[in-house]
Order: C-alpha cells, then sequence, then structure tokens
C-alpha cells in the first residue's frame, strides 16, 4: 500500500503517462473533525464507488450503475 501525506487543496494523480492513458486526480478538499472530503477528477465513463459498494456489486448484490451526475474535468 502506497501511503502519502497531503494537506487541504494537495492533489495526487495516478495514470496519465506513457503506458496509462487515463489519468485519475484525487484532491483533498476539506479536512474536519477526523474527517477527509476528497475530490475525484477522472473520465466521466469511469465508474467510481465507495469500497463497501463496490464490494456489494461485484458479490452480485447490486447491479452495476452507470456513473450519473459527475461534473466533467476542467478544461473537458
Amino acid at each position: 500500500m502506497l501511503v502519502l501525506s497531503r494537506r487541504s487543496q494537495e492533489a495526487v494523480v495516478v495514470g496519465g503517462l506513457d503506458g496509462f492513458e487515463q489519468m485519475l486526480k484525487v484532491i483533498v478538499l476539506d479536512i474536519c473533525g477526523g474527517k477527509v472530503k476528497l475530490g475525484f477528477e477522472l473520465d466521466a465513463a469511469v465508474p467510481v464507488h465507495r469500497l463497501e459498494i463496490w464490494e456489494r456489486i461485484r458479490a452480485g448484490k447490486l447491479p452495476p450503475r452507470r456513473p450519473a451526475g459527475r461534473a466533467p474535468p476542467e478544461g473537458q
């Protein structure tokens, strides 16, 4: 597991270089009372789920849903 420290408004980028066509940008939006609010910028066709929902989909207990309500990344 990779562990990184970030402050509010700092980000981490995954992919988007040679051999990795898609890029995921994770931004720390807010830190308050032990909770961290994260923002995710990526292609709107890529599904994003909380782990517990993803596990239920994988187990066949929930149908996969198409991404909805996500704004496209800036500049697109």
